[in-house]
């Protein structure tokens, strides 16, 4: 059987680092990139049997590269702190380590879909399942992250889908999810506003908007979650304005 390394990156986790590393203590090595806590993060970690690696004032895609560098092992499973690995998924990810397939025709990468939990309750609806996040690979076929907002894997080889999920329980409090938006919605507009997006106008604000409202609410049926799923989908709605908003600013400012 192929080893294990599995890879969390967290800063200021002690409420959620001990059930993420309990999830994976059957892997063959565990790496916690510590940006910069100031809690007690580390130290559960530790207890736990995990390797701590400091990494101050990096990006998310940077950390993820640090650790890539790090891992000492044949494949790698990136997990975030607020994220748990269950029983099924784990034996399907031990079926792959020990597969006894042709080097030329084996699948290097795999995306693994996710149950969130926001607020208390699981979405279902709204687009939020499957999910799938690309988190699995093989060390010596990821090149490296990268991507300033939405990190994404450079591969060299096949990608599949795993068939059992992960669990994501989302810790934010609405409070903390606005601020979290006003953060990268920054990041987005600017993403956008280099990339020559057109100016935006009052048609572009309502088709954008809708567009969004359409997908959550109408096509994929965000209600039949209850209020929070109206609640969730609506935010998505308000985090789209949030950014073409800053992106309209951005454009105004150059003229």
């Amino acid at each position: 059987m192929e080893k294990l390394s599995v890879i969390i990156i967290a800063k200021n986790e002690e409420k959620m680092i001990s059930d993420c590393i309990k999830s994976v203590t059957w892997a063959d090595e565990i790496l916690l990139i510590d940006n910069n806590s100031t809690d007690k993060t580390a130290n559960l970690a530790r207890k736990l049997g995990a390797k701590v690696l400091e990494y101050k004032n990096g990006s998310y895609t940077e950390a993820r590269n640090y650790g890539l560098k790090k891992a000492k092992n044949d494949w790698i499973f990136y997990l975030d702190a607020d994220e748990r690995c269950t029983e099924e998924l784990k034996k399907e990810i031990k079926e792959i380590l020990s597969a006894d397939r042709l080097q030329d025709d084996k699948v290097v990468a795999y995306a693994i879909p996710r149950r969130n939990f926001v607020l208390g309750k699981e979405l279902k609806h709204g687009g939020w399942y499957p999910d799938y996040v690309k988190r699995l690979f093989m060390k010596n076929k990821l090149q490296k992250w990268e991507g300033e907002l939405h990190e994404e894997p450079v591969f060299d080889g096949k990608m599949g889908h795993l068939g059992n999920p992960m669990i994501h329980k989302k810790k934010e409090t609405i409070p903390q999810m606005v601020e979290k938006t006003n953060k990268w919605s920054e990041i987005e507009a600017k993403l956008m506003f280099e990339a020559n997006h057109p100016p935006m106008n009052i048609p572009r604000f309502c088709t954008a908007m809708f567009r969004e409202f359409w997908f959550r609410m109408i096509r994929k049926m965000a209600f039949l979650d209850g209020s929070i799923g109206i609640i969730f989908a609506m935010y998505q709605v308000y985090s789209r304005f949030i950014s073409y908003a800053k992106l309209w600013e951005m454009q105004i400012k150059t003229k």
